[in-house]
């Protein structure tokens, strides 16, 4: 559970990257001071700046989890909806860049330098995929019409077919006179006309009974077979051709798997910036000076969990000081539930914010 925690306090991150990222870098501070005011300076530029910050999250929630859409694609295991969210997160690649080309951090000017917007795939996947995909890969409907010549010819090639089925209800029902006569198919047994039993009398000669259920008769007709015969072969074509296409299109979007993934953790150290930021805006955290000397020095301190937790009152900030020389140690007295632990775990988790 991160509430209650450090990390429900700091984690305002928009992608699943970036809060991916924010518990790696919790886990392991940084210790290099310059490393480390790199990140205090860029926090501090999205908190000062803030329609930079708005913006920037206002990317961040169209990304979807890049990482994760990398594997996929490595692995041969996408399909045409991870396809589309990777389009849709390139998308608004060139516009989060140019907020962040002179925004006047090096750090974030790096990060933008890192990320690339890939226009090449995003054009190819919109061109070639349809806007909502089946989850299948191998069941056709994947591949928009104008981009094969030779798959739109196929297609083209069994409307006719399709319509007469289409329309093959509408017409039995008129010459036969049965309501509730029906046309379905079913992977099993093709395309069928269901008739109930009521209307068992209306039943015309050149209906040949297919299945019976328990309270109806499915039938075709020879025509309707060989109808049948000719859009199912089409359609086994069609769907094999559209899945060839898709392999296509996903191995050439594997050549791009490095730029991808460098993209994906650009993004994810800039969403959690933003997040840092816009905690800072929000709760008053100040920017901390860091250097190497052996000295704690925290003024006007408040543990960031227990003051989230507080309905009614406020958190008493409190000072803290301690170095090799003179303060080494530091002895805390008081009654149970005084907030000793408190004071001591408060100053542990700033001086880790600090880094």
């Amino acid at each position: 559970k991160i509430q209650g925690s450090l990390l429900g306090v700091l984690d305002k991150t928009q992608t699943a990257m970036g809060s991916r990222k924010m518990k790696q870098w919790l886990r392991e501070p940084l210790n290099h001071i310059k490393e480390i005011q790199e990140r205090l300076n860029a926090v501090e530029i999205l908190t000062d700046q803030i329609l930079l910050r708005n913006n920037i999250k206002e990317h961040l929630k169209k990304i979807y989890d890049l990482e994760r859409l990398a594997g996929r694609i490595a692995c041969g295991n996408a399909n045409g909806k991870d396809l589309i969210a990777l389009r849709n997160s390139l998308f608004v690649l060139p516009d989060m860049k140019s907020e962040l080309t002179s925004c006047g951090d090096p750090l974030l000017e790096r990060l933008e330098e890192s990320m690339n917007a890939l226009t090449e795939i995003c054009r190819l996947i919109d061109k070639a995929i349809v806007e909502e995909p089946p989850f299948t890969v191998k069941e056709g409907g994947l591949i928009q019409r104008g981009y094969s010549e030779e798959l739109d010819k196929m297609k083209d090639s069994i409307l006719d077919g399709q319509s007469w089925i289409a329309g093959l209800e509408a017409s039995e029902k008129e010459r036969t006179g049965i309501k509730s006569l029906k046309v379905g198919f079913n992977k099993v047994f093709g395309y069928y006309i269901e008739v109930t039993k009521s209307y068992y009398d209306l039943i015309p000669e050149n209906y040949i009974r297919k299945q019976t259920l328990a309270n109806c008769e499915r039938f075709i007709t020879p025509e309707l077979k060989e109808v049948e015969s000719v859009v199912l072969n089409a359609e086994t074509k069609i769907n094999q051709l559209e899945y060839e296409i898709f392999i296509e299109t996903r191995n050439f979007i594997q050549g791009f798997i490095g730029a991808i993934q460098r993209t994906s953790a650009a993004i994810s150290v800039i969403d959690v910036l933003v997040s840092y930021a816009e905690v800072s805006s929000r709760l008053g955290y100040v920017k901390p000076i860091v250097n190497s000397s052996d000295a704690i020095m925290i003024e006007k301190g408040r543990h960031p969990v227990i003051e989230g937790t507080i309905k009614n009152g406020i958190f008493v900030s409190n000072d803290t000081y301690i170095d090799r020389k003179n303060s080494s140690m530091l002895l805390i007295t008081g009654p149970n539930m005084a907030g000793k632990s408190t004071y001591m775990r408060q100053t542990a988790l700033i001086v880790l914010m600090a880094q």
